[in-house]
């Protein structure tokens, strides 16, 4: 089983939108997902009870009485697992030794590129799993403005690879009030979102 992480130290960054919509994009494309909900606001699990019926299915990854991800359900071969804002020390080990891939949301604001730079080093120094690979994801961008070109020049002197950018719009806030993503609604209504998602899934894939 594929296991994706969303992570950030940072709250409020995007990581339960990144999250459920990986989630909607797996499941749409056949697979048996199961998303994992470990921050405290339970904000993916509350996603996943408002999800109708007749959307594709997604299989909650339930928690042990630790608090931890107990087994993952039987039959799924793609999970995402949300994490909750400062992660770090066990808690970090732990989700780090069961992942493939890890996926860091940050918005175009000074505290996100700070909060990025004690993360990117904490992981280096706790140490990723050797083929796990770590990507960048921008939230809430907005094209042509001073951030967005701050955010740009921020990310040429990590590492890590940028492996999407997705813009600043209210589809994510309106679909997700009813547990729905971009793929569950007709294409031609999140067209342009669509089309910033296609890179990052290709990465998750290997691609």
């Amino acid at each position: 089983m594929q296991v994706i992480a969303v992570a950030n130290p940072k709250g409020g960054v995007g990581k339960s939108t990144l999250a459920t919509n990986l989630a909607g994009a797996l499941a749409q494309r056949g697979h048996s997902v199961a998303l994992g909900d470990l921050d405290r606001q339970q904000s993916a699990r509350q996603w996943l009870d408002l999800r109708p019926a007749a959307a594709r299915p997604i299989q909650t990854w339930r928690l042990d009485d630790a608090g931890d991800l107990a087994s993952p359900p039987k039959g799924a071969d793609r999970a995402v697992v949300d994490t909750p804002a400062g992660l770090h020390g066990k808690k970090l080990r732990a989700v780090l030794g069961q992942v493939d891939r890890i996926l860091i949301p940050l918005q175009p604001s000074l505290f996100d590129i700070q909060a990025i730079h004690g993360f990117l080093q904490e992981l280096s120094e706790v140490g990723v799993p050797g083929s796990a690979q770590i990507g960048l994801v921008g939230m809430r961008v907005k094209d042509h403005t001073i951030a967005q070109d701050r955010l740009q020049e921020f990310l040429a002197t990590l590492k890590a690879p940028l492996v999407a950018t997705l813009r600043d719009t209210q589809n994510y806030v309106h679909l997700a009030a009813h547990g729905l993503t971009l793929w569950d609604v007709t294409p031609s209504r999140v067209e342009r979102d669509l089309d910033q998602w296609a890179p990052l899934l290709a990465w998750c894939q290997g691609r």
